[in-house]
């Protein structure tokens, strides 16, 4: 079980899968390794692959202390392979399949099926990285900077968790995939990301938070629905990786508190006690709170259509095949077959919202994005809090789920945030009252100027409460060396 936990570093790509004594795999990885790289440094943080970052490297499994913390400079990071240790006996948790052991290999039958999944969410793992590229320049501390980084590089560790299993397990065809997740780029029109949301910009640190808070949640929903696969390596390495997906919705949900608590101090400070009075608030230089509604409203949006279409046969089939479970699949009590289940669906039928019973199987996706809604509700909680703390009379909301939709059901469904079925004239006139405007991106824009004195904050954002790795609030999380 040690060698499971413990990290070894004997190769050049850190592991705990035994790389040394498989050198098929090994000389693949390291074929790959140097286009990796080259990526890296014409995708990854713009300007900054010289400077000494704080970061955190994986040395062992363990949950109680998994990563050690030292200065590395990006490019020289150890990215590794690493899987959560084996469980003994494990059986495939869902599907036709339920009750049988746990595959080591890929079953033959669902091979193409299983390599399209580890595709997906490989390629969205260099996606972010390639959204947030810029964001170093504008960064508000050196505590955030490092905390953008971090959150980098692990999405980057992610990739090479999934080309690990395709090179390991899927021949030259897990070899081609692997060398396509360096060639697409997101926005890029000839060969843009795979999903959506992923070809989106992040052009600001409110966007950032944003981005890790909801985009990276439904990351964990994802890891968590292939954390029950009936294919062990997958479910595995997707367990490790939910260990390094926290932190980086912590860093979202921290983010969007801190630009609150900063609003809401400089409004009381102000003497304003309308949280809706916009030019006034933001002559004080920090973000409104309906602009952080707005921002709120895109990226839950964007982040519901990553679930794909509510009733969907891709989903019964993974479900069916034992490949993808569902959310925490193991604490569900019922005969994980859903042979005979039923799921409510709510869909946009002749200009009405209804709510249909349909087979539970077809409607995994459902199921998946109604537990990430009320897993996203816990923090948009606790920003209430921060609001109401200052006594001020405002609350954030998530959106109905037929709002500002591309995929599935409600594309394109002119519903309101309130659930409010209205004209599409109407809704295209109305659209800049609820979803960011150009003018509200220019005046976010305008804030976004970079503090990079050790200890100190851009004026739109207070400081965290603690430090990370426990370090004092004056620490240099990032020694600066710019190209």
């Amino acid at each position: 079980m040690s060698d499971t936990i413990n990290v070894s570093y004997d190769t050049q790509i850190p592991n705990n899968v035994g790389l040394s004594s498989d050198r098929r795999v090994l000389k693949a990885l390291e074929k790959w390794h140097p286009g990796y790289l080259d990526w890296w440094k014409g995708q990854g943080p713009d300007g900054f692959q010289e400077s000494l970052v704080y970061l955190r490297t994986a040395v062992s499994v363990d949950p109680k202390g998994w990563a050690k913390f030292d200065y590395v400079r990006m490019p020289e990071y150890r990215w590794g392979i690493l899987l959560a240790p084996q469980v003994e006996g494990r059986i495939i948790p869902c599907g036709e399949h339920y009750g049988e052991p746990a595959w080591q290999e890929v079953p033959g039958e669902y091979r193409s099926m299983l390599r399209r999944l580890v595709v997906i969410q490989g390629d969205t793992e260099p996606a972010s990285v390639e959204q947030q590229r810029f964001l170093g320049k504008t960064a508000p501390s050196l505590y955030d900077m490092r905390n953008l980084f971090q959150v980098n590089v692990e999405e980057a560790r992610h990739l090479w968790a999934m080309v690990y299993i395709l090179q390991k397990y899927f021949g030259r065809d897990g070899r081609e995939e692997s060398a396509e997740l360096l060639q697409r780029r997101s926005g890029s029109d000839e060969k843009p990301r795979m999903l959506g949301a992923f070809n989106e910009e992040t052009p600001d640190w409110l966007s950032f938070f944003m981005f890790t808070y909801f985009t990276d949640r439904d990351g964990k929903m994802q890891l968590e629905s292939l954390a029950q696969s009936g294919f062990d390596p997958l479910s595995r390495t997707c367990r490790f990786m939910l260990t390094e997906e926290a932190h980086h919705m912590f860093v979202g949900e921290t983010g969007v508190g801190r630009t609150i608590q900063k609003t809401c101090e400089r409004m009381r400070e102000a003497g304003i006690d309308d949280p809706t009075d916009i030019g006034r608030v933001r002559d004080l230089g920090v973000i409104d709170l309906p602009t952080i509604q707005k921002k709120l409203n895109l990226h839950y949006t964007l982040s519901l259509d990553l679930f794909g279409s509510e009733v969907s046969t891709n989903a019964a089939n993974a479900f069916n095949a034992g490949i993808k479970g569902r959310y925490r699949e193991n604490k569900i009590d019922d005969d994980h077959r859903l042979r005979d289940a039923t799921y409510p669906v709510s869909e946009f039928t002749d200009g009405k919202i209804v709510v249909k019973e349909v087979p539970a199987l077809t409607a995994i996706n459902m199921r998946l994005r109604d537990d990430y809604s009320r897993d996203a509700l816990g923090g948009v909680k606790r920003w209430n809090a921060i609001i109401k703390k200052h006594g001020f009379d405002f609350e954030l909301t998530l959106p109905h789920e037929g709002f500002h939709r591309q995929i599935g059901t409600y594309t394109g469904a002119p519903i309101t945030p309130e659930g409010e079925v209205i004209t599409p004239e109407e809704w295209a006139a109305r659209r800049d009252e609820w979803l960011p405007s150009k003018e509200d991106g220019d005046f976010i824009a305008s804030l976004m100027k970079p503090c990079w004195e050790a200890g100190k904050y851009a004026d739109w954002i207070a400081p965290p409460r603690v430090g990370i790795d426990n370090k004092p609030g004056d620490f240099e999380y990032v020694q600066l060396h710019m190209a």
